[in-house]
């Protein structure tokens, strides 16, 4: 069985599959996970008086803290991306945990309830990182990104509190607060599964809110004995799992194979074309090759000029690709020379978007258009 076919396809599949490409355009996202509420204070419970001593109630004059059990948090934002890391989102929330202990209110015997739900709006900014442009090895499938938000958040205790030999102490307080989150994450884009632009997340958010006063009422022997009230702070800790769309991610489209050289000829000119990534100028393992047998074919046939001419596709603005091109057709012809070829047989151009390979309307990522053209004369 002949495998060379086999392995030259998925050299040319894998790399386009795991390209990572900037969110372009709006995209929508959702996610779900594990929540840990740290704890906050439920009411000062005031001196043990001796009315509160005659009904049972074991209070020993602290702040009562609530103590919650691991807890979930969802939530589904819409947001746009400007293709350039940049991305900005409006999102909505979810997270509920179940009180686990009441403390510091000194009653044996406690038997603590209720919950603390909280559901808001954020306006969230991100930006995924590209560590290639750094010169960091990381691999191309995986995004790291970060970001930040403000909003609002509504907090609700749900009968939190806790019941006690002749009494209970419980809050049902419900206000809306000023909220701030920081968020940090990784994601994975799922192109090698055939749907562009579908990317699995994997992050942490710390989410906090402005302090409020919890009002929390105490009963014994079936009465209200006091109300009372604390700054009550809500900081939560978040780790999800989800998923992103981009509407508009170009599907990663698998460059051809550079055409042979054509048999030699007398006076008959040969053509390399050397490819290129998305607003990249640095050369892969395989354009490198290519250069490589351009450089020997000029070293071996009688060749009296050699015209390196840079191109970009129509994504940017003229005058950047103008640049980029010129980035290109320079790295091509320094990696010509390291090739052996004299640095005075090249001459070097730059054409920018002017000459596309396949014409495209403005705004199009076309891959063959990304190139530099190496012709032996």
């Amino acid at each position: 069985m002949n495998l060379r076919p086999l392995l030259l396809a998925s050299a040319l599949l894998l790399p386009a599959a795991a390209q990572a490409q900037p969110v372009t355009g709006l995209y929508i996202a959702g996610g779900f996970g594990a929540n840990w509420l740290q704890p906050n204070r439920l009411g000062n419970a005031g001196p043990l008086t001796e009315e509160l001593r005659a009904a049972g109630f074991p209070v020993n004059g602290g702040n009562a803290k609530v103590q919650y059990e691991l807890g979930f948090v969802g939530l589904a934002s819409i947001g746009y991306g400007f293709g350039n890391g940049l991305r900005a989102e409006i999102e909505g929330n979810y997270r509920q945990n179940d009180v686990d202990k009441v403390r510091n209110i000194g009653a044996a015997g406690l038997n603590a309830t209720g919950r603390s739900r909280s559901y808001g709006a954020m306006a969230n900014v991100f930006y995924d990182f590209d560590f290639a442009t750094f010169g960091i090895p990381v691999p191309s499938y995986i995004q790291p990104y970060i970001g930040a938000g403000v909003g609002a958040i509504w907090r609700d205790f749900e009968d939190v509190g806790a019941n006690f030999t002749g009494g209970r102490i419980r809050s049902t307080d419900s206000d809306v607060r000023f909220a701030y989150q920081a968020i940090a994450g990784i994601g994975v884009p799922l192109t090698f599964a055939g749907v562009p632009g579908l990317t699995l997340t994997a992050e942490y958010r710390f989410l906090g809110t402005a302090e409020r006063g919890a009002d929390t009422e105490t009963f014994a022997g079936g009465f209200t004995v006091r109300r009372s009230g604390a700054r009550s702070s809500n900081y939560n800790n978040s780790v999800l799992v989800g998923l992103r769309y981009a509407f508009n991610q170009p599907r990663p489209a698998v460059a051809a194979p550079p055409p042979a050289a054509p048999a030699v000829q007398q006076n008959v000119a040969r053509t390399y074309l050397v490819f290129f990534d998305w607003d990249r100028a640095d050369l892969s393992d395989r354009a490198r090759q290519i250069v490589a047998e351009a450089a020997n074919a000029a070293r071996t046939a009688q060749v009296t000029r050699i015209e390196v001419a840079g191109h970009a596709d129509r994504s940017g603005t003229p005058q950047y690709n103008q640049r980029l091109s010129q980035r290109r057709a320079e790295v091509v012809a320094s990696e010509l020379v390291r090739n052996g070829v004299p640095r005075g047989a090249i001459s070097v151009q730059a054409f920018g978007e002017s000459q596309p390979l396949v014409p495209t309307a403005d705004g199009v990522r076309e891959p063959q258009n990304r190139r530099v053209e190496i012709v032996l004369r």
